[in-house]
């Protein structure tokens, strides 16, 4: 449980420095967010969980 709230954690920080530093580009990366269909944003969701999943089990290995 700890190294699920310390990964949670540094989401939060790296999601926070990308708003910090880049403000503009992280309201255009938000607008195209609401302007992708529901589908492909499901499938990047899917894919993106795939690979930090394997990321996770490669380092832990």
């Amino acid at each position: 449980m700890s190294d699920f709230l310390a990964a949670l954690g540094l989401v939060f920080v790296i999601e926070g420095l990308i708003f910090a530093a880049f403000p503009v580009h992280g309201k255009k990366a938000m607008q195209s967010v609401m302007e992708t269909p529901e589908g492909t944003l499901r499938v990047i969701g899917i894919v993106s969980a795939v690979i930090g999943v394997l990321i996770v089990w490669l380092v832990r290995a």
